[in-house]
């Protein structure tokens, strides 16, 4: 029994010395490609704040199915993933249901505090805000990624990575990643943050795409991408 205790415990001892002997690039041989890596997902919108809409489909659904998505298949790569809101409803009805309102406006804007709050105390490593856009226009569509240009100054490069993976993978877009100012988010939350469009609903051939399982799985997939290259870089 000694003996094979020994053998075990040397066994274990070689394979600590292989595993911290590699060069740090090369341990994702041992590891998953995001193991550790906090992520806040903010689903766009809910509850009584829809988003976007045509008829009956409303951006704050299709949001919240992305965002699932891409958690599932986010914590498969090892990531650790906080979501500001995970049922249709907002941020408030999740995490401060008792709270009340005399205006929309009010209750609004304290979503948005609370959303601000949430990845502030989590301390993440990026944050993603997914939404859908529309516009009258319906010859409109593809999917782009904005950063704030007085934000962390990693979102630029987060978006960038996210809409070259758009680009080859969705193969919707030519647009490039965007830098903005009107996204409150955005500016406030001090980590490497971006705001996703993942298409518009306004256009009718997307708005079919934007309403299929399928294609979220899809999109979260280029979204992911465009995460582990960014990660890669940030490594390197």
């Amino acid at each position: 029994m000694k003996r094979w205790l020994v053998i075990g415990l040397l066994f274990a001892t070689s394979l600590l010395v292989v595993v911290y002997g590699v060069k740090a690039s090369d341990r994702g041989f041992f590891m998953p490609e995001l193991g550790g890596v906090k992520i806040v997902i903010d689903p766009g919108h809910g509850g009584l704040d829809g988003g976007a809409s045509v008829g009956d489909i409303v951006e704050r659904d299709i949001t919240l199915s992305i965002a699932h998505e891409l958690k599932k298949k986010l914590e498969k790569k090892g990531a650790v993933i906080v979501m500001t809101r995970e049922k249709e409803g907002d941020a408030i009805a999740e995490h401060a249901p008792s709270e009340k309102f005399s205006t929309t406006r009010q209750r609004k804007m304290a979503d948005l505090k609370l959303r601000e709050s949430i990845a502030i105390q989590e301390e993440p490593d990026m944050f993603l805000s997914v939404h859908v856009n529309a516009i009258p226009e319906e010859r409109w569509r593809g999917s782009q990624v904005f950063y704030h240009a007085e934000g962390h100054e990693g979102g630029e490069l987060l978006a960038k990575s996210i809409q070259s993976s758009f680009a080859a993978n969705l193969q919707n877009t030519d647009r490039e990643a965007m830098a903005i100012k009107g996204v409150y988010l955005l500016k406030k939350v001090p980590m490497p943050s971006v705001l996703i469009e993942t298409g518009f609903i306004s256009n009718p051939e997307e708005r079919k795409l934007l309403t299929d399982p399928a294609y979220h799985a899809k999109v979260a997939d280029a979204i992911i991408e465009g995460i582990v290259e960014f990660h890669t870089s940030e490594q390197n």
